[in-house]
């Protein structure tokens, strides 16, 4: 069934808007384009804001850059020109769009910083990613860094750079890593999140405006619940903006 816009009782956290792009602070549930669920989408939702806080008649133009996981929450960007959009996603194609991510794992990493090379596999059958430590035919190249920042009782944060963008690389190199993310059943985590969601944030995205030319640095708060309240994130640097 689907869920008309009308019945979210407020729009998403905006965390950057002009007359281009849009960024938003997605939360874990909900999904950024349409699916077979039929659930609202993100991207409509947004559509319904730009038309409402602008008075604009007919259809909204939005261009999704790209999507993160429906469990995952933090930074999406859209495309509010076909200008933007065009030069968001060649800068996509280059690596030009810099992401950051925090992950809460169950174990901790074999290394307080490091760096993982895999080779990724995605069967669209049943969505999920498969990773070898070794070239094969098919799977891509796929590399991201990571840092432990904080550790709690069970858990470990890590901060996540990415340096390519694969489908789930995350939660996939994570898990063949032996941490698996908190609440993700698909990548071996042995139970689920009560909400559904797991661990996994969109915190940070670095990029140079499409059209204006400027540095962008935008960040996300990551939910005020759930896994995140075993971590004090104000007290990391880097996270002070919180």
């Amino acid at each position: 069934m689907v869920t008309p816009y009308f019945m979210y009782y407020y729009y998403p956290e905006i965390l950057y808007e002009d007359n281009h792009i849009l960024i938003v602070n997605k939360k874990p549930g909900d999904i950024v384009q349409g699916d077979k669920t039929g659930d609202t989408p993100l991207s409509d939702i947004i559509k319904q804001y730009i038309k409402d806080k602008y008075n604009k008649p007919g259809d909204v133009f939005l261009g999704v850059i790209h999507r993160i996981d429906r469990p995952v929450s933090g930074a999406v960007i859209f495309a509010r020109t076909s200008k933007a959009l065009a030069r968001l996603n060649a800068m996509l194609k280059n690596r030009e769009i810099h992401k950051t991510y925090l992950a809460v794992v169950k174990n901790k990493p074999p290394e307080d910083k490091g760096h993982l090379i895999n080779y990724l596999y995605h069967n669209e059958k049943n969505n999920k990613t498969y990773v070898s430590g070794t070239e094969k035919n098919k799977y891509l190249r796929s590399e991201l860094t990571y840092e432990l920042l904080q550790k709690s009782n069970n858990y470990f944060l890590l901060k996540i750079n990415l340096i390519t963008g694969r489908h789930h690389q995350i939660r996939a190199q994570l898990a063949a890593a032996g941490c698996p993310i908190k609440g993700d059943l698909k990548y071996g985590y042995p139970r689920p999140n009560a909400d559904g969601s797991i661990c996994l944030h969109s915190l940070q995205t670095e990029f140079l405006h499409p059209v204006q030319q400027k540095s962008l640095q935008v960040i996300a708060p990551p939910p005020a619940n759930g896994c995140w309240k075993m971590f004090t994130l104000q007290a990391i640097p880097s996270l002070s903006v919180f």
